[in-house]
């Protein structure tokens, strides 16, 4: 048990530094701002894999591909394991495999970091595809898990860091020295957040019904990602937004610039990250109009790719 998905990846990050036969991790880019706080603080060297193209507001498959393959053999590299941020961009299924692959020819260490499951797609067991095909493929995975967003435990610092070892033997090894590194750094984590998981999940009602509240907020989220596409359209805009819609989990990444965020958020008090990613969380039946409107506004006649 960690402290959510941010201390898992610290933890993972400090056991990798002293134990990797190549102190160097491959994260996406963009990518999730703390990660690159987190690895080299841990004693890791960052290193960024393309992973989106601002040119098409899709997955780079092929730079990213290209970029892994040029990783040094043993080296690290951090995946997303669904519902990509900030892009919302994920593989596909016969992408992941091909991910996989790649990765085992080069004798990767792989560390998926799964902050969304559930949130992707709405089905928890689909949004595991990737780090179980890993699993399946051979891969001794490590894997960051936070329960912050998917159980609503933010404030209870809830997530798991998981390793997959090859013998019994291996895992207390790996065990003791995780504990190593643990111990003078929080001792333990909180133990409440975790008994609501743990009751949750062995609870065959309570997990039919978080499943369905899953599906439902996931779904609810996509409704809100085809609504503001269809009010950005009558509001007059030309550009195509079908990026919107094709990505997945809580964000958008729209393709606006730092400027367009920041006369979004001065003259139309949208507030947004400066890279153009927006929460759908916050968008309602109520507010999606104006938010199309103001959008269109900011973009008019301005390029939404290569910003």
């Amino acid at each position: 048990q960690s402290l959510s998905g941010t201390g898992a990846c610290r933890i993972g990050g400090n056991f990798l530094a002293k134990f990797a036969p190549v102190k160097k991790i491959y994260i996406p880019d963009p990518t999730w701002g703390n990660h690159i706080a987190i690895f080299e603080e841990a004693g890791l060297e960052v290193v960024r894999y393309r992973y989106y193209s601002r040119a098409t507001n899709g997955l780079d498959l092929d730079g990213m591909l290209e970029d892994i393959k040029a990783a040094p053999e043993g080296a690290v590299v951090l995946l997303h394991a669904c519902a990509h941020n900030p892009t919302g961009c994920d593989p596909t299924q016969e992408q992941w495999k091909t991910i996989s692959k790649l990765c085992k020819e080069k004798n990767l260490q792989v560390f998926f970091d799964s902050a969304y499951q559930g949130f992707a797609s709405g089905d928890a067991e689909k949004d595991a595809f990737a780090l179980r095909y890993f699993v399946e493929e051979g891969h001794n995975v490590m894997l960051a898990q936070s329960f912050a967003k998917n159980f609503g435990l933010y404030g209870e610092r809830c997530g798991t860091l998981s390793f997959l070892t090859d013998s019994p033997e291996e895992k207390d090894r790996v065990l003791s020295q995780v504990k190593r590194i643990i111990r003078p750094m929080y001792s333990s984590p909180p133990v409440h957040g975790s008994s609501i998981v743990r009751t949750v999940l062995t609870n065959e009602e309570l997990t039919k019904q978080y499943y369905e509240e899953c599906s439902f907020m996931a779904n609810r989220i996509g409704s809100m990602r085809t609504l503001l596409a269809e009010k950005l359209k009558e509001a007059g805009s030309t550009h195509d937004w079908s990026h919107i819609t094709s990505q997945i989990g809580m964000f958008a990444f729209t393709g606006m610039s730092s400027d367009m965020c920041d006369e979004l958020t001065e003259k139309h008090y949208i507030f947004l990250t400066r890279d153009g990613r927006i929460s759908l969380a916050g968008i309602n039946d109520n507010n999606v109009e104006y938010i199309a409107k103001a959008v269109h506004a900011v973009t008019d006649g301005k390029s939404i790719t290569n910003n």
